[in-house]
């Protein structure tokens, strides 16, 4: 006759804790939420963590939580879910969200232009605070209104209300984008700009049209196409197919991968060779950089790294700790697509 199972054992509480070293569990907690310093001294910490090791005790967070007010989820907003460059911000994000016992939820706002809508009834009560990524300003209103930490990625550094922000260095990757096809010899140029109204791309012209006024004897010309391949392509056709006065562009500079290749398309619909007759490059690094041939001369952005430093500082928002300051640097990667013009 097979015996009853026995009973698990109980789950050892901060109780049995600071009974084992003689201690209040209020001093438990203080050590354990790791705000001891100046109130519980340093020998007394390490006993009270010692003591919850061998104890085999874990927090209750469900608990802690709940007395808190916190969720521990955080929402996520992107322009659009398509892009692989938001899906590598989400994967740092979510990344360093799991370490600290939160959730990330990802919710896509059309073009990053908005509006936003809040996602829940009340997004105050479901979550502990926003990332949004590449939006435009006046996007996050409802958001805004709920009264919750808004970490801001890639996005205007005028913009007011924002508890903390992780920017690109934007403008140096355009200038390094610049410097290469000058340095190659190129003074004839075509920006193929996004129609998308966001931080991010007006300071890709900006910088780009600044780098190129340095230099004297240069021309560019501004197009712009909304954020697809085939709309690049019908833009880049245009314009090359009818560059106005003058000689020909012989480097054709994007605003994202995406529109560098319906810019490639657009030389091969012509009869034009890349680079032989017409250098392009693009913005960003995708994928798709290294699946077109040529491959793209491009800016290497750390999307991933992004995600992480945008989760880090809602982290330290939240803890009432500064975010980690400065800018993420980005990197030209020179491929095949990129060459100097014929003399």
């Amino acid at each position: 006759m097979s015996s009853a199972p026995q009973p698990a054992p109980p789950r050892p509480t901060s109780r049995d804790v600071a009974r084992a070293v003689g201690v209040s569990q209020a001093t438990v907690s203080l050590v354990l939420g790791d705000k001891w310093r100046g109130r519980v001294s340093e020998a007394t910490a390490e006993r009270v963590r010692g003591a919850a090791r061998g104890l085999g005790y874990r927090p209750n967070l469900a608990a802690r939580n709940l007395r808190l007010g916190r969720t521990r989820t955080a929402l996520l907003v992107v322009p659009a879910l398509t892009n692989e460059f938001f899906a590598r911000v989400y994967t740092g994000a979510a990344s360093v969200a799991a370490e600290h016992g939160f959730g990330v939820v990802l919710y896509p706002s059309p073009d990053g232009t908005g509006p936003a809508k809040d996602p829940f009834a009340s997004a105050s009560s479901s979550l502990d605070g926003v990332i949004a990524s590449s939006m435009a300003a006046d996007a996050l209103g409802a958001l805004r209104g709920a009264g919750l930490p808004l970490v801001m990625l890639d996005s205007d550094p005028a913009d007011t209300g924002v508890a903390a922000r992780v920017n690109l260095d934007i403008a140096d990757g355009m200038r390094q984008v610049a410097e290469h096809l000058l340095a190659l010899g190129h003074r004839r140029f075509v920006h193929l700009a996004s129609a998308v109204d966001s931080w991010t791309f007006a300071a890709r012209g900006r910088a780009l049209h600044a780098a190129l006024r340095a230099v004297p004897g240069t021309s560019v010309r501004t197009v712009t196409a909304a954020l697809d391949v085939h709309a690049g392509r019908e833009a880049a056709e245009r314009v090359l197919a009818d560059p106005g006065p003058g000689p020909a562009p012989t480097a054709l500079v994007c605003d994202d991968d995406i529109l560098a290749a319906g810019a490639c398309k657009a030389a091969r619909r012509l009869g034009l060779r890349v680079p032989d007759d017409l250098s392009v490059t693009g913005f960003d690094d995708l994928a798709l950089a290294v699946a077109v041939e040529p491959e793209l001369t491009t800016v290497q952005l750390p999307a991933e790294q992004v995600g992480e430093r945008g989760m880090a500082a809602l982290l330290a928002v939240l803890e009432d700790r500064p975010a980690e300051p400065g800018s993420l640097p980005v990197r030209l990667v020179a491929r095949g697509s990129s060459a100097p013009p014929r003399t």
